[in-house]
Order: structure tokens, then C-alpha cells, then sequence
């Protein structure tokens, strides 16, 4: 899951960052509306974490200008206000949660999960798909009750395949999975990956798309 992190804080920003890390989450962090509008407009994010109180502005504003542009990515706002005026005005601007502040990040995370199931249609918390069972809270994989021992990009990138099964996924929409901006993608690192995933679950569940990509199998 790639996330943006909208918060002006430093420290709270490089927690979110480094903490939703642990969780499996690539998270890309920016400190103002300007710089979180411009983020959306040319990369694609399965959520963004806003705050409200934003140094140029208000995260209402970059909610109501994703909304105008009918952007449908998950958001889930971040502030120290706790009146339920404001958090009416979040949802009705068109956020799909809220949380206030001080937060556990354990809840963040579990929260990012929650908008990522509803965002792909499915119901429960575990992710069934070629006699595989994936769980994204614990980031594990199960064959037949039996665990399989996956790195955490190993994890993202099956993950981001068995989520849409059928649909091809480039090279460069896989590396927008598993790398941050800030971080130097090998020329061939998802092959790489791919070819690790393929050892531990077998050739078949994954196909290549000669210059396309690849797919989870159907």
C-alpha cells in the first residue's frame, strides 16, 4: 500500500513515515497543501493521511480539491480538533474516516487497512487467492495452515497482485509499490522480486505479460 502523509509536524511526520513502514505501508510525506496537491496530481496513492491545520492553508481545502476533481482516493484526516463540527464538515467534504490526535499508530495503520479493503470491494480482513491466505495486519502467508516466509516487499508486491487478479500491473506501477521517492530503485528489482516470490509459491500464480507486466493468476 502507498500512502501520503499530509502533516507539517517533523516529528509526528517521520513517525507516520517510519512507523506505517513497519506496517507494510510505503509511505511518501509532504508538509503542505501545495505540495500535497501537486503529490496527487501525478502519482497514485491508495491513501492519504491529512492533517487539517497545514502552514499554506487547510486540509479541508486539498479535500474539497480532490473531491472537484473527482479524485476517489481514501482519506483519512489527522487533527488535534475534536468538535464534531469539524469532524461533520470532514466527512461531508468527502473524507472516508477521521482521527483525532493524540493517536495510536497501531489504529492508524489498522484504519489504512480498513479504507484499502473497502477501496478494492472486498469484505474481510484476509486476502484468499490461489489457495493462499494473505493477512496484511500481520503480513504473513499461509498455504494449507503452513506459513511462507516472505520479505516485507515480497509481501507488498504479492499483496498489490493478489488484490486484482486478472489485471495486468507494469513494472513502474510495482515500483510505486515497494519504493518511496526518496529511495534508489535498481533497474531490475522487481524482476528480482518476482522471481524470489515464484521460488516460494510456485511459477504459476504469477504471469508475465510480455512487455506489459505482470498478473496474479485468475
Amino acid at each position: 500500500m502507498r500512502v501520503l502523509i499530509v502533516e507539517d509536524d517533523a516529528v509526528l511526520q517521520n513517525g507516520l513515515t517510519v512507523g506505517l513502514g513497519l506496517h507494510g505501508v510505503t509511505a511518501e510525506p509532504v508538509a503542505t497543501c501545495a505540495d500535497a496537491l501537486a503529490a496527487l496530481a501525478t502519482t497514485e496513492f491508495d491513501a492519504v493521511v491529512l492533517d487539517i491545520m497545514l502552514p499554506d492553508g487547510s486540509g479541508f481545502d486539498v479535500l474539497r480539491e480532490l473531491r472537484a476533481r473527482n479524485d476517489h482516493v481514501p482519506v483519512l484526516l489527522l487533527t488535534a480538533r475534536d468538535a464534531v463540527a469539524d469532524r461533520i464538515r470532514g466527512l461531508d467534504d468527502g473524507a472516508d474516516d477521521y482521527l483525532g490526535k493524540p493517536f495510536d499508530l497501531d489504529e492508524v495503520a489498522a484504519r489504512l487497512r480498513a479504507l484499502r479493503r473497502r477501496a478494492v470491494g472486498r469484505a474481510t480482513p484476509t486476502i484468499l487467492w490461489q489457495g493462499l491466505e494473505l493477512d496484511p495486519q500481520r503480513q504473513t502467508v499461509t498455504a494449507d495452515g503452513k506459513a511462507i516466509g516472505l520479505s516485507r516487499r515480497e509481501f507488498a508486491l504479492l499483496t498489490a497482485l493478489a488484490e486484482r487478479p486478472g489485471i495486468i500491473q507494469s513494472k513502474a506501477e510495482l515500483e510505486a509499490v515497494l519504493y518511496g521517492w526518496q529511495e534508489e530503485v535498481e533497474s531490475n528489482a522487481v524482476e528480482v522480486h518476482i522471481h524470489h516470490l515464484r521460488a516460494k509459491i510456485g511459477r504459476d500464480r504469477i504471469e508475465t505479460v510480455r512487455g506489459l507486466g505482470y498478473r496474479a493468476k485468475v
